[in-house]
């Protein structure tokens, strides 16, 4: 029986390996991490990531061919295959602080694979890494190896999360990136033949090592690009009367552009475009491309921006301050269908809000209590390294209330604004909402997922991103 292990429990390891067990019955799957907290969930009824499908899965396969175990070590000596899905956060510190991908955690799981293997393994780069880690693993590996063979494979991962158990059901493609050697192709037939139990042939694509590297940053790039792109218009739209839904409708109708990725709204999030796109422009900087680093780091400006643009005409709205005024936040995740919250546009937001003293009301539907504060209280990118090494602050941010619905966040706030497009956002009794906020009472809408004429009628005051502006917005401008 092959056996795949696979180091790191979180948001690509657990949903890949449950779904690789699920396909591949004759496969034993091992998913392992450090953290005695994050296995027992995945052990349990209630898993540690909300990804909707998933429970299903992990059920039908958890206990038969799919094993959740904090016994590291030894299930690496056992395996044929090793998936690395480690974190690999911005450096804070040091070369390339900022910008520059930390592969602490990717080194420490290279020389622990080294140093317990007794067979020779297939080595898989499942976290998002720099161009040409895999020739520094392969360095690390080889010199430790003891006349063990190690091969090197990069198969980077395309998964949207809230969609991610469909998006490896039928995926676009999967990419296998690997040496131009005998063996090295050898190692890829062998990742190929996991994957050909349900995924059609023409759909599993082979590189050389660095295209498949390189392909993961360019497509994260590319798709946040078209977001700062359609946000970038919506600030010239709210200047001009012109409405960003239906610029953006007119644009995707040319086939060579398509429809996706055209919503404007108050900046991307994810654990995955903004690190990709610093990542991106690192890797510039150091071959001498100044121009093309430049080029992607406005993608990021823009995105800045937009945050920014969004608290700036929140305060200038409601008479210039928000000093002690209670705001409802209805959403916190980076997008709907994900408990999700990393490099989600709200903790800008409400940071921006908290910088004016505002009192914060917070509700959604997946992420908790803890979680929020924890992001409220730390730093730009400590939420990238494993929980435990997590700074955390003891007190929490005393400003903000964290509450189980979206009436109770509203009751007597003075504007509500909505991060995150939770469809049951869309469906909410406005009417009372409105009854139960101080006056005037005001509406900024971040995603676009409510009809500001019906909220307008009943008395608000709406703000849409990108959409022509209400009376009383246009004698208050936002200042970016």
């Amino acid at each position: 029986m092959v056996k795949i292990c696979c180091i790191g429990a979180g948001y690509v390891g657990g949903p890949t390996m449950a779904v690789i067990a699920l396909k591949c019955p004759s496969i034993e799957v091992a998913v392992v991490d450090i953290s005695v907290s994050r296995i027992t969930a995945w052990n349990s009824d209630e898993l540690p990531i909300y990804e909707p499908g998933l429970d299903d899965v992990v059920k039908q396969c958890r206990g038969k061919n799919l094993f959740f175990s904090t016994e590291v070590e030894k299930h690496v000596s056992e395996a044929d295959i090793i998936f690395v899905s480690v974190n690999t956060p911005t450096k804070t510190r040091g070369l390339g602080a900022g910008k520059a991908a930390d592969l602490t955690y990717w080194e420490s799981a290279a020389r622990m694979i080294a140093d317990v293997s007794k067979n020779d393994k297939i080595v898989v780069e499942k976290s998002t890494v720099p161009v040409k880690t895999a020739e520094a693993i392969e360095k690390i590996l080889t010199h430790n190896s003891k006349g063990i063979n190690f091969q090197i494979l990069s198969n980077p991962e395309f998964l949207a999360e809230g969609t991610a158990i469909q998006d490896l059901f039928h995926p676009d493609r999967v990419l296998i990136g690997g040496r131009d050697t005998p063996e090295g192709q050898k190692a890829i037939q062998t990742l190929k033949k996991v994957y050909a139990h349900w995924v059609p042939e023409d759909r599993i694509i082979c590189t050389n090592l660095w295209s498949a590297e390189l392909s993961k940053l360019a497509a994260n790039a590319f798709l946040a690009q078209r977001i700062s792109s359609v946000n970038a218009m919506s600030a010239l739209c709210e200047a001009t009367g012109a409405d960003v839904t239906q610029v953006s409708n007119a644009v995707g109708k040319d086939s060579r552009i398509g429809p996706k990725f055209l919503n404007a709204s108050v900046g991307f999030g994810g654990s995955c475009f903004q690190k990709d796109i610093l990542n991106l422009v690192y890797i510039c900087e150091c071959n001498g491309l100044p121009e093309v680093a430049n080029y992607w780091k406005q993608v990021i400006k823009v995105n800045d921006y937009q945050k920014s643009r969004f608290v700036n005409r929140m305060v200038s709205s409601m008479f210039n301050t928000v000093s002690g005024k209670k705001i409802a936040i209805l959403g916190f995740a980076f997008k709907k269908d994900t408990g999700d919250t990393r490099e989600t546009p709200a903790i800008d937001v409400c940071k921006g809000l908290l910088g004016d003293n505002a009192h914060l009301s917070i509700y959604d539907p997946q992420v908790t209590q803890e979680q929020i504060q924890r992001d409220l209280s730390m730093e730009k990118f400590d939420w990238d390294h494993p929980t435990h090494l997590q700074p955390m602050s003891p007190y929490g941010v005393k400003q903000v209330n964290v509450v189980s619905d979206a009436h109770e966040a509203t009751k007597d706030a003075h504007g509500l604004c909505i991060l995150t497009e939770w469809d049951e956002f869309k469906t909410l009794d406005f009417k009372r909402i409105y009854d139960n906020m101080q006056k005037p009472a005001f509406v900024f809408d971040g995603r676009n997922v409510v009809d500001a004429s019906k909220l307008r009628e009943i008395g608000f005051i709406v703000y849409s991103i990108g959409k022509p502006l209400d009376a009383w917005l246009k004698d208050m401008p936002a200042v970016a």
